[in-house]
């Protein structure tokens, strides 16, 4: 990648840290950021980043920015206090840096500087990079959904799939652990990939072979083009952003899944429990089936009818924003 003046990882909550608005965006959850890891080493004059929460993750991409900035440079790191914030100071410091810290509406902000000679980055790096989880026979990456281990709700909604035919998507496909269910079962299907983050699509590209499959970098409540006159959705939607619970969030993808199928298409949902997904579905589809509850999850199938009877009720609501 050519030089850059400066860089952002995520967004930043207005009024906590100045960012220079020519800044290069490079977080994965993004679409069409530019890849942390292909920053060029030393080619960053400023770095701002918001952290992620889960340790690996976080100390994975703090040392990406390190090794980005070139010697000298300065780098603000902040994240809520309960999301890794108290663990910021400390982290940074096991990379040999100078700190400064300071508080501000429940989010801690670490300024440094950048060595020039850090020490500890590339093993920072290596335990966050994509590895193959032997016992599970995939790809994975530490900050992805369930990253080494499959879900009991997806496992689930594998077990009660049937056989698929045509032209299909996985909505918020992670990994690939359904998309590579459903091909290695349905020979001939062609398969859309489709998820926020990039790495998850990285990963699952190595997951899920074959020619009939494509992936599609995409935030699912604000892309302009999704797939469309699809035979089936699959979908392990999440009803979390930035940690806390947003029931909306699920109910967008299945306001979008719906669009998503043709006319007598399927969309398969596994959710949890609790979650009251019954009334957006049942104003959407023709048919609402629950075919299956177990382990705290429950398991749709919803064919969609007619067009009229979706056109004025799968419109998406206004998108919030993401960290």
């Amino acid at each position: 990648m050519s030089r850059l003046t400066h860089a952002v990882y995520g967004h930043i909550p207005a009024g906590l840290v100045e960012v220079d608005p020519a800044s290069v965006q490079c977080s994965p959850q993004v679409p069409g950021a530019a890849a942390l890891a292909e920053l060029a080493p030393q080619s960053c004059t400023g770095f701002v980043m918001h952290a992620p929460a889960s340790t690996l993750e976080r100390r994975h991409a703090m040392a990406l920015a390190l090794r980005a900035l070139a010697p000298g440079a300065p780098l603000t790191v902040l994240a809520a206090n309960d999301k890794g914030g108290t663990r910021l100071g400390d982290e940074l410091e096991a990379f040999g840096c100078a700190i400064e810290a300071a508080s501000k509406r429940h989010h801690r902000i670490i300024s440094t500087t950048r060595l020039a000679a850090p020490h500890g980055l590339e093993e920072a790096i290596a335990a966050g990079d994509p590895r193959l989880i032997p016992e599970l026979g995939l790809w994975s990456q530490p900050g992805l959904f369930n990253w080494d281990r499959v879900d009991p709700g997806s496992q689930l909604l594998l077990d009660h799939l049937p056989p698929l035919k045509g032209r299909g998507a996985d909505l918020g496909c992670g990994t690939g652990v359904l998309a590579r269910a459903v091909i290695a079962n349905n020979p001939g299907v062609h398969m859309t990939l489709i998820d926020i983050d990039q790495r998850a699509l990285s990963v699952a590209r190595m997951n899920v072979s074959g020619e009939g499959v494509s992936t599609l970098w995409a935030d699912v409540r604000t892309a302009k083009t999704l797939p469309a006159g699809l035979d089936f959705v699959v979908t392990n939607p999440p009803f979390h952003d930035a940690g806390a619970e947003d029931r909306a969030l699920g109910a967008m993808f299945i306001q979008r899944a719906c669009a998503m199928l043709r006319p007598g298409g399927a969309l398969w949902l596994t959710a949890n429990r609790h979650l009251p997904y019954e009334a957006v579905l049942e104003p959407l589809f023709e048919t609402v089936d629950q075919v299956a509850q177990a382990i705290g999850f429950k398991i749709y199938a919803a064919k969609r009818g007619s067009v009229s009877a979706v056109a004025t009720r799968s419109r998406p609501p206004a998108a919030k924003a993401r960290r």
